[in-house]
Formats: C-alpha cells, structure tokens, sequence
C-alpha cells in the first residue's frame, strides 16, 4: 500500500511564512493558545482605554452639541455608550477568555468563512477611515500650530501612522503607557 504524498504549492508556503511573523499575523485565523497571550490585562486595558483619546471623539460630541443641544447630546451619547457597552462586553469577555477574534466569532456564529472575510473587510475599512479623520485633524493642528502647508501637514502625519499599523497592539501599548498620563493631565488642565 503506497501512501499519499501531499504537495505544499507555493501560495501556500507563502500564507506559512506570512502566519509565521506575528507582526503581520496575530492569530486572526484562529485559536489563540493561552502561552501566546503575552499581555497583561493591564496592558491590554491601558491600550483600549487609548480609544478613548482620539481627537474624532471630541470633534464628533462637540457637533452634535452644537447642533441638538448639550443635554440632548448628553442623553444621546450616555444611551449609546451604554447599549455599546453591554453589546460589547459578553463579546469581549468571551473573546479574552478563550483567545478567540472577531473573524473567529462570525464563523461561529454561522457566517462561515464569506461571512468573517466581510467581516475583516469592514474592520480594515474602518481603520482605514480611523486613521484618515485622526491624520486630517492632526495635519490641521499642524498648519494651524505651525503654520505647515496642509499637504505636507498630511504627509507627515501618515508617516507617523504607518509603523503604529505594522506593530499593532505592542507598540500601541508601550506609547499608552508613556503618553496616557501626559493626555490627562491636559484634558483636566483647562478646567
């Protein structure tokens, strides 16, 4: 009895390779075993808590004030966050429990692998657009501070981004740990 020989073509020993450097790769395919999952939980809410220093925020609360009053907006956003939060906190618990992602969660919800693909497709489509309205508003503070010309205010501020996108979480996490200080004591400072 001769047994099969299996034949790795070239697509997929480039997937291998790629899956191999956890730079690109940070088990989005799958499982994610406990001895893999090097972050603290510290470290991981200091980064999550980073969300909530992005200048869009501000920009997007201040209009809504201006354009539907302040107690309005305050309702508004409080009711919001709220049904954000409980959404989102089963979903995570079980995420950070079990070591399993998003794209892992839609195939097991029965979206199957189209379903997860879409899925990444609108989460990148959003980093996308993240990064885009947080680089404009920094590129404007730059003409405004600066006097910069716009477009190299722009140019600039996608540089910044792009080693940010390459290391993800760890290098998000190290600059939290330095900068989230510095970004309360400015936003009390005012007041």
């Amino acid at each position: 009895m001769s047994e099969a020989t299996q034949q790795i073509f070239k697509i997929r020993r480039d997937y291998n390779t790629w899956v191999a450097t956890e730079t690109l790769e940070d088990y989005a395919l799958r499982y994610t075993p406990r001895s893999f999952r090097k972050w603290s939980e510290w470290r991981v809410a200091n980064t999550a808590f980073g969300a909530v220093s992005f200048l869009a925020l501000e920009a997007i609360g201040g209009a809504i004030a201006l354009n539907y009053g302040f107690t309005n907006a305050l309702w508004a956003i409080l009711f919001v966050g709220l049904i954000t939060f409980l959404t989102g906190l089963p979903i995570s618990y079980c995420a950070a429990k079990y070591g399993v992602d998003m794209d892992l969660l839609t195939r097991g919800a029965g979206f199957g692998y189209l379903g997860s693909t879409i899925t990444s497709l609108v989460y990148a489509s959003f980093t996308f657009i993240f990064f885009a309205i947080e680089a404009a508003i920094m590129a404007l503070a730059f003409e405004l501070y600066f006097g910069m010309p716009l477009a190299w205010a722009y140019l600039l501020c996608a540089v910044v981004v792009i080693p940010l996108v390459i290391h993800g979480v760890t290098l998000i996490s190290r600059i939290q740990l330095w900068t989230q200080p510095l970004w309360i004591v400015l936003l009390v400072l005012p007041y």
